[in-house]
């Protein structure tokens, strides 16, 4: 039987055309990329509530998964906070498999093909992004810098938890080039004009973006291409992609987000019209929040967005989070920090945890769950490293709770109803689940430095309902593999990750 090409050899032939001379160290970096998404995707089934695994046993010197048909898959105990590699084998009866996709092709489970897909794409994108790094890159800190994009573009792997973490379906050899932040190109965006009564606009929008009675509206250049059918186009500003790869940082500082109807990890990338209605309300009631944080805690707002009454064709000028960033401090994603090697201090990641925590917390009595997860949350070091304060950005996916803000004498803003809810779970679920199960876990890197953070800080906390479930309960997360794995279920899937605890080395099989 004619076997279908894998990804690593589609994205092989097509580097060997564009980017001849990268080839070798592609190949080099593909055992590498397979055993970061394996990690990824076993930390998936070793956690989530798949519903066809029907036992866990944690034997000597592993796990054991028993599967509803009767086989069983073997593999390293696992440390759902982890975020080195440490997974090259996993054991399904006794065929052992280094290929995530091959794994999930062999475990033959519903959408199980069409997930292996995308874990063949992400393994395969994952070792371009990682063989396009100048030499020494990962032995060397960049220097500190006051643009927005440099410590972006150095986050390479991507999501440190999902087995996604470089899937760009859609996406060429050479667009991943051309447009992918960790291989730090300049964009040329598009400008498309639409009739201004045609579109809702909120906020200013950009007296340069206007011409006559039209709107100019940025838009990413593959948006252009494979969406809107309108290639080569042009005409806008140059900018730098930044994590998101979507929003981009134009040299003289604001950022702009693009619509891109592509799915990146879990999410199609467009921008609701929702989206754009609401993004003046949530600017005005982030001023609001961050006078409640005294200091701690600044929002960066939109100036203006624009909508074709379209998700595929939006567009957002926001302000760069370095305007919460004072002369000689540095400003950075959290997801950047494990690039910096501070996180390797516990003082540094109790203080960071602190931060965070103080923040998120005083936010989520009053009623606001942040979605603060590494992309969205940036924090502002001292001149020596030292965290100082935070800036978040992109409010679209909060949630809030009239019940709470009512409590407290703040006005509720009207907002889409999918932000609002008083269920404490659900408010709970959105901030430990991108905060605590995410951002400072992927610093942290491990359950055992999680913990200690944690324990470090504990005692500083009020003692709040919200808290104490933060304590004492274990720690939500989205169910990411599952996720991908229900193509019919609407929304987030969640589940609960145990405590973080001291677990000891883990150990290839």
């Amino acid at each position: 039987m004619h076997r279908p090409q894998t990804a690593e050899v589609e994205i092989g032939e097509e580097l060997a055309v564009v980017r001849p001379e990268l080839v070798p160290r592609y190949a080099r970096e593909l055992s590498g990329a397979r055993a970061s998404v394996l990690t990824r995707l076993w930390r998936a089934l070793a956690h989530e509530p798949l519903p066809w695994i029907t036992g866990r046993e944690r034997v000597r010197d592993g796990l054991v998964l028993r599967l509803a048909d009767g086989r069983e898959l073997y593999g390293p105990p696992s440390d759902p906070y982890a975020t080195a590699a440490y997974v090259t084998t996993v054991r399904l009866g006794e065929q052992s498999y280094e290929d995530p996709a091959r794994l999930m092709t062999g475990l033959a489970v519903p959408h199980g093909d069409a997930f292996a897909a995308e874990l063949s794409h992400s393994a395969a994108s994952l070792a371009l992004s990682r063989a396009d790094q100048p030499p020494g890159t990962e032995a060397r800190r960049p220097a500190w810098s006051g643009a927005d994009w440099v410590w972006e573009q150095r986050v390479v792997d991507g999501h440190p938890f999902h087995p996604n973490c470089r899937s760009r379906p859609g996406f060429s050899v050479a667009e991943q080039l051309a447009y992918g932040p960790e291989h730090r190109p300049l964009v040329e965006l598009c400008l498309v004009p639409v009739a201004a009564e045609e579109c809702l606009v909120t906020g200013a929008w950009p007296r340069d973006l206007r011409d006559g009675g039209r709107l100019l509206i940025p838009v990413h250049p593959w948006q252009a291409e494979h969406v809107l059918k309108r290639p080569g186009e042009g005409g806008g500003p140059v900018a730098h992609p930044l994590m998101s790869l979507r929003t981009l940082a134009l040299p003289d500082g604001p950022h702009v987000k693009t619509a891109l109807s592509a799915r990146l990890t879990s999410s199609v990338r467009d921008i609701s019209v929702g989206s754009v209605a609401a993004s003046a309300v949530l600017s005005s009631f982030a001023e609001d929040l961050a006078a409640r944080t005294e200091g701690v805690l600044h929002f960066t707002g939109t100036v203006g967005a624009a909508t074709a009454h379209s998700p595929d064709l939006a567009a957002l000028w926001r302000e760069s989070p370095r305007t919460y960033a004072a002369p000689g401090e540095h400003l950075l994603p959290v997801a950047a920090l494990p690039v910096t090697g501070l996180p390797d201090s516990p003082s540094w990641l109790a203080g960071f945890a602190r931060l965070a925590l103080t923040a998120g917390l005083r936010l989520l009595e009053l009623g606001v769950a942040l979605e603060a997860h590494g992309q969205n949350l940036l924090v502002v070091l001292s001149g020596s490293g030292a965290p100082l304060r935070l800036v978040y950005r992109d409010l679209a996916d909060i949630r809030v709770s009239p019940a709470r803000l009512a409590r407290y004498g703040i006005a509720v803003p009207e907002l889409p109803a999918r932000n609002l809810t008083d269920d404490p779970r659900d408010l709970r679920r959105k901030l430990f689940g991108s905060l605590v199960a995410g951002a400072l876990a992927g610093t942290a890197g491990s359950g055992a430095a999680l913990r200690a953070a944690l324990e470090a800080v504990a005692g500083d906390l009020p003692r709040t309902a919200d808290v104490q479930a933060l304590l004492e309960e274990p720690l939500p997360t989205k169910a990411l593999t599952l996720m991908r794995l229900s193509p019919g279920h609407a929304g987030d899937i969640w589940t609960d990750l145990p405590r973080p605890r001291p677990v000891e080395a883990p150990s290839s099989v």
